[in-house]
C-alpha cells in the first residue's frame, strides 16, 4: 500500500519532514555545546517533529540518550514525575540493556511498576498512584541521569504546564535539580508562549537567564512547495503551480494544517493527475465535514455567553480590544468584566488563543465549520 508522504502525526523520519534545516542545525549546536534550550512556537507549528528529528541526527543519537517527555496531560507533580520516569524507562528498555538494568536499580521506587514477561522482557505499568513521594522519585531519576553512561538530552514538551499544577515551587525544584545536573542538556518546549516567556525573562523566577532561546515560525512556501511536489512526482502525480502557497497563506504557515490539507489532497489525486486549485476547497471541506460531530459536540457544551464570545471572535477573524465597547456593542455582548471572564475560560478550554494581545479561535477548521453556522 502507498504510503502518505504527508504526516500528520509523529515523526517516520528525515523523508517525511520538511526543511527546519537551519532551527534544526541550531538546536544541535546550542545543545551540544552545553545550552539549555527554550523552544516556543503557537501550537501545531511543528516543535515536537523539531525534537525528533534533531533527536535522530547521527552525531546526537550515537553519542547522547535522549528523551522526549510530554506532560501536556499531567495534572500536578505526581503526573510529572511518572511520566519522567515512564519515558526515560521506555527508551532505554529499547536502545540498551545496561543502561535500563542501571536505571531500575537507581530509581527503586519505581521498581514495583516494572514486571517481566515470561521470556524476562520488562514491561512498564507504573500508575501515578504508585509514586507515593514525587520528591523522592525525582531524586532517584536525576540520580541515574547524573550516573548515565552517556549524556543525556532531556525534551520536556509543553513545559509551560508546570505552571498549572497545584504545587507553587515545582519552578524551583527542577531549577535546582537541572542546575546541579552535568550530564545532561533540556530543552523546554512549549505553546503558551506568553507563560513561558515570564518562566525564563522575569528575575523574578527561578528559570531566569538559564537558557537559550529558539522561536520556531513558519516554513517558507518555496520550501514547502519544493518539499510537497517532490513527493507527489515520486508517484506520478502532479502539483499545480501556487497551490502550496495559497495553502500556506490561507492557514498562515501552520505546519500541521498545511500538512494535513495536503495529505487529503494527495489521498485525492490519482496517479498521472495533476491536483489543481480546485481541489483545495475540496479537501478543506472534506477535512470540515469529517470533523463536523466533534465541532457540533465542542459548541454543545458551552454556555450562552462562551458561545456567544466565541462565534463574535470568529467573525472577526482577530480580536485586539476585546474588551473594547466596539467589539461589544457590534455583536451584542455584556459588560467588559464578563468578556474577561469568559475569553478566559474559552482560553482554558484551548478553544480561543492569544498572542500579543490579539484573540483568535484556536482551530482554524472548527473556524470555518463555525463561519457557516
Amino acid at each position: 500500500m502507498m504510503k502518505n508522504p504527508f504526516v500528520t502525526s509523529g515523526y517516520e523520519g528525515p523523508e517525511y519532514f520538511c526543511d527546519r534545516e537551519e532551527e534544526t542545525a541550531k538546536l544541535i549546536r546550542q545543545l551540544t555545546n552545553g545550552n539549555n534550550v527554550v523552544l516556543m512556537s503557537p501550537r501545531r507549528m511543528g516543535k515536537t517533529g523539531l525534537l525528533y528529528h534533531a533527536f535522530q541526527h547521527e552525531e546526537i543519537r550515537t553519542e547522547y540518550h535522549t528523551f522526549i517527555i510530554d506532560i501536556y496531560s499531567t495534572k500536578n507533580m505526581n503526573d510529572m514525575v511518572a511520566e519522567m520516569g515512564k519515558v526515560i524507562l521506555n527508551t532505554l528498555q529499547s536502545k540498551s540493556k545496561k543502561a535500563f538494568d542501571k536505571f531500575v536499580r537507581i530509581a527503586t521506587s519505581l521498581r514495583p511498576g516494572v514486571s517481566f514477561d515470561p521470556l524476562g522482557n520488562p514491561t512498564w505499568n507504573v500508575e501515578v498512584g504508585n509514586i507515593q513521594n514525587a520528591d523522592n522519585t525525582l531524586d532517584q531519576i536525576f540520580d541515574y541521569i547524573k550516573q548515565s553512561d552517556q549524556p543525556c538530552l532531556i525534551a520536556i514538551d509543553e513545559f509551560q504546564q508546570i505552571a498549572h499544577y497545584p504545587e507553587k515551587n515545582v519552578e524551583a525544584i527542577l531549577r535546582t535539580y537541572i542546575q546541579h545536573c552535568s550530564n545532561a542538556n533540556f530543552v523546554f518546549s512549549g505553546s503558551e508562549r506568553h507563560l513561558l516567556a515570564e518562566m525564563f525573562s522575569s528575575p523574578s523566577r527561578p528559570f531566569y537567564a538559564s537558557t537559550s532561546t529558539l522561536n520556531l515560525e513558519s516554513i517558507n512556501p518555496l520550501k514547502y512547495d519544493e518539499f510537497a511536489r517532490s513527493h507527489f512526482e515520486k508517484v506520478g502525480k502532479h502539483l499545480t503551480d501556487g497551490a502550496v502557497e495559497a495553502i500556506c497563506e490561507r492557514f498562515e504557515g501552520v505546519t500541521w494544517y498545511v500538512q494535513k490539507v495536503l495529505n487529503y489532497l494527495f489521498a485525492d489525486t490519482a496517479s498521472g493527475e495533476t491536483c489543481g486549485m480546485d481541489m483545495i476547497d475540496v479537501a478543506v471541506n472534506e477535512i470540515v465535514k469529517d470533523n463536523g460531530t466533534i465541532y457540533a459536540d465542542l459548541l454543545y457544551q458551552l454556555t450562552a455567553k462562551q458561545k456567544e464570545l466565541l462565534v463574535a471572535i470568529n467573525k472577526e477573524g482577530k480580536v485586539k480590544a476585546i474588551t473594547g465597547s466596539k467589539f461589544i456593542k457590534k455583536h451584542h455582548l455584556t459588560a467588559a468584566s464578563s468578556v474577561q471572564t469568559t475569553v478566559r475560560s474559552l482560553m482554558d478550554k484551548q478553544l480561543v488563543t492569544s498572542h500579543l494581545g490579539i484573540y483568535e479561535v484556536y482551530d482554524k477548521f472548527f473556524s470555518i465549520w463555525l463561519s457557516r453556522l
